[in-house]
């Protein structure tokens, strides 16, 4: 028997009992949809997570702390807290973060750029509007790889006079300080927050004056006195230059979205301008409370050249005192959480197939019983006992395959829906159905499906031939 003949025998057989292998069929449907819907849940929620994993640094990133603090750094409205693994403060003499540190990370094998990270607290004040706001300097090298979206202007220029990057939010956070409100946040429209109102603030081409020594300013507009009770004066304020803005609508998030970047070294030129011998705030002082002549890096940028190595830098960094943390401890977590997920909404699916599987095997141990003198006239005029069984198995296989393709339209059909229902809490989706799913599914079911029609098979094989013709 030609394997032409096979497959038209077994399909004429399924098409003679059109209600019986409907119902089986749509338990296969059933199965397979079930079990790629739960799965494309858990790979839904692993894509999202690694796509957030992406905006806030990627994988090759590693950010370093000195060892004071708890392991704790307040940058760009934020707060990072460092890995555990860290050293103890109390316990050991402070690690601080220098040039010569930032040396001593760059000579690392792996890693491509170490920059350091100065951080300050100012005020940004244009007309009525006022922000206060966390700007962050770093060298040209990070800010280039950290593949920021240019809308207009430029990167700051290494070695220039200090010139501000604006992130894309941060001009939602002006307030007015005259009626004390945000109007972004004031009436804000969750449905549609492009259509929230903005500041009458113009980033580029408006003069940004800039307060750097917030405390005597804070001090100076509530009645603040000195030693001698004398009132404090408020202090100067700068006039600071924009060099650029991100690419981005107020509404769209990311890691540095709400972060003001300028050139490391303007800014610490600027703050020893600024404060003039005084402690610059967040800046470490010595026993007797005075400043230290060289100035402290709040972090340290590092990029690894390949994301396989990070950890091994990290453990470097960590054995020299230092406080890392990377994304990648962040995404091992998630992946092992998502097996998790993918296991038991899985598992939960395979329960439904194992039904199907059932509904197979009944469906052609019943087709067998009715064609038991078709099966004992084969034998008789010679028919190959191999033949028959492969005609059998064809039918089982043919029905994982029509239940396959019908399931996976329907798995498709529910992914959309699910989606369309989560849209507002995963914008890109919580069910994601890749080309290896649907490849898988397809040779699952037809292989469950012959499975399950592998013991009728092997029973119609072994039919006695007399016994079979005598059968009514």
């Amino acid at each position: 028997m030609s394997v032409a003949d096979l497959l038209k025998m077994s399909l004429s057989s399924l098409w003679r009992r059109k209600l019986r292998t409907i119902l089986t069929v749509l338990g296969v449907v059933i199965g397979t949809a079930s079990i790629v819907v739960m799965i494309s849940l858990g790979l839904g929620l692993n894509k999202t997570s690694m796509e957030q994993i992406e905006q806030y640094g990627g994988l090759t990133t590693i950010t370093v702390y000195s060892n004071e603090g708890g392991g704790y750094s307040y940058y760009g409205g934020e707060v990072a807290v460092s890995a555990d693994g860290g050293s103890d403060s109390d316990s050991q003499e402070p690690v601080r973060i220098d040039d010569a540190a930032i040396e001593q990370f760059s000579h690392m094998e792996h890693v491509e750029i170490a920059s350091p990270v100065l951080s300050t607290w100012v005020l940004l004040r244009q007309g009525v509007w006022e922000n206060s706001a966390s700007i962050r300097g770093m060298s040209r090298e990070a800010l280039e790889k950290m593949d920021l979206d240019v809308k207009e202007g430029s990167l700051p220029e290494e070695g220039g006079e200090l010139q501000f990057f604006y992130g894309n939010t941060v001009i939602t956070d002006f307030y007015n300080t005259k009626t004390g409100m945000n109007p972004y946040y004031e009436n804000y429209d969750y449905e549609h927050p492009e259509n929230n109102v903005l500041a009458d603030v113009d980033l580029m081409n408006t003069p940004m004056f800039v307060i750097f020594d917030t405390d005597a300013y804070y001090e100076s507009q509530y009645g603040g006195t000195d030693e001698n009770g004398n009132p404090i004066p408020a202090p100067k304020k700068y006039m600071v230059p924009a060099c650029g803005l991100m690419d981005g609508g107020p509404e769209e998030w990311g890691e540095n979205a709400n972060s003001i970047l300028c050139d490391v070294e303007a800014l610490k030129a600027q703050l020893k301008k600024v404060f003039k011998g005084k402690v610059i705030p967040g800046q470490p002082t010595n026993k007797s409370g005075k400043p230290y002549k060289e100035i402290y890096y709040n972090q340290a940028y590092i990029r690894v050249d390949d994301m396989n190595y990070v950890t091994d830098v990290q453990d470097q960094i960590r054995a020299l005192g230092f406080q890392a943390e990377s994304n990648v401890e962040w995404m091992n977590q998630v992946q092992e959480q998502s097996r998790s997920i993918q296991m038991a909404l899985g598992g939960i699916g395979a329960v439904s197939f194992f039904v199907a599987a059932i509904g197979i095997a009944n469906t052609m141990m019943m087709s067998i019983y009715e064609r038991t003198k078709e099966i004992g006239v084969m034998k008789v005029l010679g028919c190959d006992m191999g033949a028959i069984r492969n005609m059998f198995l064809a039918e089982a296989g043919f029905i994982g395959l029509i239940g396959g393709i019908v399931g996976l339209m329907l798995s498709y059909g529910i992914s959309a829906i699910i989606n369309f229902v989560t849209k507002a809490s995963y914008a890109s989706g919580i069910s994601y159905i890749p080309i290896y799913l649907v490849l898988l599914a397809m040779i699952f079911a037809v292989f469950m499906g012959m499975l399950a029609g592998l013991f009728p098979a092997l029973r119609a094989m072994r039919l006695s031939a007399l016994a079979a013709i005598r059968n009514e």
